[in-house]
């Protein structure tokens, strides 16, 4: 099971409502997802997910880094990457991921000597981080995923808007009922540039939240 530290908005409808709703902070997602990679709307090699450019394997002790008594050393280091990536390296972070079985953490950002290095420095022992290289940081992908989400209704009648989330892997994710149809018509309307970071799926219809 891996845990994504990113942000996803869900749209969900009953009837003729329409309901945005924001899961915030840390959500699973099993490894497995059943959806179709068909939709993606990227050069090849612009996005990448699996290839990793680095591995860091701590030595340091477990106390070196601040953290609740019951915390376990992999939560000690991805807190701490998360809170260094943010204040320091916002410009080159995309994004990070858990997997909790192996006690290791993926982190996706665009090259950085001086980041690596402070990640990899910091890896206290039991822990493993694998770097990845994206070309695009989280806010740049942050910012398209507000741009696309805003315009969900402008699709009305030609295919359902589902969910749209940055994901820590280097694109936006956008979840819809008709990929084959949508996947074009978001190109031509967000354009060639920032389609290279736009991934089309498919995506169940959420369930609509209780009108009290």
């Amino acid at each position: 099971m891996r845990n994504r530290m990113r942000n996803r908005t869900w749209i969900a409808s009953a009837g003729a409502t329409v309901a945005l709703v924001m899961a915030t902070g840390m959500y699973v997602q099993a490894l497995e997802t059943g959806h179709s990679d068909g939709g993606l709307r990227a050069a090849p090699g612009r996005v990448k997910s699996a290839a990793t450019d680095g591995t860091c394997v701590g030595t340091r002790p477990v106390g070196s880094l601040p953290g609740d008594d019951d915390g376990s050393p992999l939560e000690r280091v991805v807190t701490h990457i998360d809170q260094l990536a943010r204040k320091k390296y916002s410009d080159v972070y995309t994004g990070l991921s858990v997997t909790e079985e192996n006690s290791a953490t993926d982190v996706w950002r665009m090259p950085s000597t001086a980041f690596d290095e402070e990640i990899c420095g910091a890896v206290v022992r039991g822990v493993t981080v694998r770097l990845h290289d994206t070309d695009v940081s989280g806010k740049t992908l942050d910012a398209l995923a507000d741009r696309i989400g805003d315009d969900m209704n402008r699709w009305d009648g030609t295919f359902q808007m589902r969910e749209v989330g940055p994901d820590e892997r280097g694109f936006v994710l956008v979840g819809v009922d008709d990929p084959d149809k949508a996947g074009p018509i978001l190109e031509k309307a967000y354009g060639e540039n920032n389609s290279r970071y736009i991934k089309v799926e498919y995506a169940d219809q959420a369930e609509a939240l209780d009108a009290d």
